[in-house]
């Protein structure tokens, strides 16, 4: 009897316990759409995210708001976000956004507002959030006075275990910065820039003017002996894996090719063969158009990294002088000083450094 009436008691305990949350969800329901019919828009986010707050406190979970903007320059961690997760969307995901600019030959995929994404790293989950909100501005549309323009105000929520903040922090965010610019890097368009001479004091990074790079030339089709391109294929991928090296020496991660040689014996080939290869954009530069070292400054810090710098004719921007004329000019009749040793040039048609 002791037995059964423990059992009665069990089964009516976890009756209440059903219907009491029953009816917490459904109050939460009707407050949810009461809510949404009668506040206003603007006042509906600060209702809820005060319910959620309160909500959390008995939560174990900690949600991390990365939002858009930081202040009034972009936030890396939401771009990075962006790129990395549009590469995460499942079969379970019901909308997405796709985008392509108009000068790129690929598509990008990225979260639609509200959706929830989730990656697991380390084997630990983690669940994110794209919550997507319209904020009044005080700018006016002029072709409809009576219209007040509303801006969108984008953040991700990234949810995980309180216990994992340390790992968010120092591990994954890190991760996902790292894998962003990796995945960038592999689907951008690349890019030819020349400069435009009179932006160069207006605006810095209007400068240089893209062009899409549709050079087919690579190293597969390359007409080249096969011990020199080996070479240079073994100097590039030695160059890129020692970027930590350089940073360790304390020397710049640059590298530098001086190509010599009549017109049409392939330079141009050797270098879009070169920025195929690495996915890097050129950068090409026209040192008789400049006017002194500031100008040539000016175009090097508006360069982006990974890149390659290919400065044309650099032997009709050097001077080359006769040394041995100006000696015979200077000691006629000979002298005890040294005589200038007279030295061969190779004239070179382009320098090409690297910048990384």
């Amino acid at each position: 009897m002791a037995s059964s009436s423990s059992a009665e008691t069990k089964l009516a305990t976890a009756k209440t316990v059903l219907s009491t949350a029953a009816s917490v969800a459904a109050t939460a329901m009707l407050v949810r759409s009461i809510a949404q019919d009668f506040l206003p828009h603007e006042i509906q986010h600060y209702f809820f995210s005060g319910i959620s707050s309160f909500f959390s406190r008995f939560s174990s979970q900690l949600t991390m708001v990365i939002e858009e903007f930081d202040g009034l320059v972009n936030n890396q961690i939401y771009e990075a976000a962006e790129i990395y997760l549009g590469s995460k969307v499942s079969p379970s995901t019901h909308r997405i956004k796709v985008s392509k600019p108009e000068k790129e030959n690929n598509f990008t995929i990225t979260m639609e507002s509200n959706q929830e994404i989730v990656d697991v790293f380390n084997g630990i989950k983690f669940n994110w959030i794209l919550v997507s909100r319209q904020v009044e501005s005080n700018f006016h549309n002029p072709r409809d006075l009576n219209s007040t323009l509303r801006s969108e105000v984008r953040s991700f929520e990234l949810s995980f275990h309180k216990k994992q903040r340390d790992l968010v922090l120092n591990s994954y965010l890190p991760h996902i910065v790292k894998q962003s610019k990796s995945m960038k890097q592999e689907k951008k368009t690349l890019k030819i820039f020349t400069v435009d001479y009179q932006n160069m004091y207006c605006n810095i990074a209007e400068a240089w003017i893209p062009t899409n790079l549709d050079h087919p030339a690579t190293f597969e089709t390359l007409a080249l002996d096969s011990d020199i391109k080996s070479f240079i294929l073994h100097d590039l991928e030695r160059f890129i894996k020692r970027k930590e090296y350089y940073r360790k020496v304390g020397k710049a991660w640059k590298r530098g090719y001086l190509l010599y040689g009549p017109p049409g014996t392939g330079k141009s080939s050797l270098i879009a063969a070169m920025a195929n290869h690495l996915n890097f954009d050129i950068y090409d530069l026209e040192l008789t158009e400049l006017n002194n070292n500031s100008e040539l400054r000016r175009l090097l810090v508006a360069m982006a990294n990974r890149s390659i710098l290919v400065v044309e004719d650099i032997d009709c921007t050097i001077e080359f002088q006769d040394r041995m004329a100006e000696s015979r000019a200077l000691h006629p009749h000979g002298s005890q000083e040294k005589q200038i040793q007279d030295k061969d040039f190779q004239a070179a048609s382009g320098k090409v450094p690297f910048d990384a």
